[in-house]
């Protein structure tokens, strides 16, 4: 029904948004990686939203990219998942961040999300296959698939952030074992 809005940013509280559109004022509900790239205050914002209606509140969120949008809607649908909790997934990881622990099936990295018990991050794994991950979130080819998982839940049991992790994984040869792309990943973050 509303698919976009185009106003004055007016209030910033998180998660919510008071944005003016001609004299109107529309609250909106936004991950916290929109929220932090909007515009000051009294400043023209622009989001994509989409309109939750209960049976008790109509409900406005708003997102900074269609990317964003489409995987919330995605969350959505899965039973369970409600659109705070949607919300605080986007809020807690980025979407590639969110397509990479699909495509690797990692519910480890779901859980560290506030409100994600591990039955519903392996159900979300499960959901989401197919429907976000493999193209986004690649790392390794299917032969590399365990390789790269153990590195990257290495780097993590580190205190690695998922940032640091993937990133440090980029520069991991895709022949590598387990141990030697453990070494190259440590050697990479210790030259950041």
């Amino acid at each position: 029904m509303i698919g976009r809005l185009s106003g004055i940013l007016l209030e910033k509280n998180p998660p919510q948004l008071l944005i003016d559109c001609n004299g109107v004022g529309y609250e909106v509900g936004v991950p916290m990686s929109t929220f932090y790239n909007l515009p000051g205050l009294g400043e023209k914002v622009v989001l994509l939203t989409h309109l939750a209606i209960r049976e008790d509140a109509h409900v406005l969120f708003g997102f900074g990219s269609a990317e964003e949008r489409n995987t919330f809607k995605e969350l959505i649908k899965i039973s369970g998942v409600g659109a705070r909790t949607a919300l605080s997934i986007l809020s807690g990881m980025s979407v590639s961040d969110l397509a990479q622990a699909v495509t690797l099936q990692e519910a480890g990295r779901l859980t560290k999300v506030p409100g994600i018990g591990k039955k519903t991050a392996e159900r979300l794994l499960l959901e989401l296959k197919g429907k976000l991950g493999a193209d986004l979130g690649a790392v390794g080819g299917v032969v590399h698939h365990d390789t790269t998982s153990d590195i990257l839940n290495a780097l993590l049991a580190l205190g690695y952030s998922d940032k640091e992790a993937t990133l440090a994984l980029k520069q991991v040869p895709a022949d590598a074992t387990v141990s030697e792309g453990i070494k190259h990943a440590l050697k990479a973050l210790s030259k950041a």
